[in-house]
């Protein structure tokens, strides 16, 4: 697979490997993970930062579908509510 291009709002992988178990807790296994969710945060990164639409993601980011369900996910509030995103960008990215 071809590298896509990166953007101001992409992440390093380091800051990444920090949230991944966080992010990874939230979606219940049921078959094996298809896309790289790497991927799917930076692309949710570029949506916060650049107000975009969902369906105008730029080529390269998994499918807006995909990147949209994992947000919506993610954005759900736990019991103390706080999203997991928030955790997320507090501990990765504060």
């Amino acid at each position: 697979m071809a590298q896509r291009k990166s953007y101001p709002s992409d992440g390093t992988v380091e800051q990444f490997e920090q949230i991944q178990p966080l992010l990874e807790g939230v979606r219940k296994r049921t078959k094996p993970r298809r896309v790289d969710l790497h991927e799917v945060f930076s692309a949710v990164l570029y949506l916060l930062k650049s107000g975009c639409q969902w369906r105008m993601l730029p080529e390269g980011f998994p499918n807006w579908v995909t990147v949209y369900s994992y947000f919506a996910k993610w954005s759900a509030p736990d019991q103390d509510r706080v999203s997991a995103l928030e955790r997320a960008l507090k501990i990765g990215y504060g």
